[in-house]
């Protein structure tokens, strides 16, 4: 067996409204909808960057306290932040020479 969850710190970290700070979280692996899902999304046609946005919050399956990461959640990471969570989702998929669509969308930040 091979792990398919992965933890991460971020540098920075996320402020939720109430002014928690969430820094430590899970990733798993992607799927081939996780993929592919997003570029069905109206939001990605308008603009391709977003497919990161929407991947990330389909493999981040916990965000400190949080239940539920959401693409509204990761529009608010900062940049370091999502700089940081591009490259692991990267790494731990094993997408560094970007031969994937994903890693593509993923690259181009």
């Amino acid at each position: 067996m091979f792990p398919t969850e992965f933890e991460f710190t971020l540098p920075k970290g996320y402020l939720d409204a109430e002014g928690n700070l969430h820094r430590k979280g899970i990733m798993r692996l992607s799927t081939a909808i996780d993929e592919i899902a997003p570029l069905r999304d109206p939001r990605v046609k308008a603009n391709e960057a977003y497919a990161t946005i929407i991947i990330l919050s389909r493999v981040i399956t916990r965000l400190g306290a949080l239940s539920e990461v959401t693409p509204a959640i990761v529009e608010n990471f900062f940049s370091q932040d999502l700089n940081y969570l591009q490259d692991f989702y990267r790494q731990v998929n094993g997408l560094e020479s970007g031969n994937s669509p994903a890693a593509d969308l993923v690259n181009s930040q």
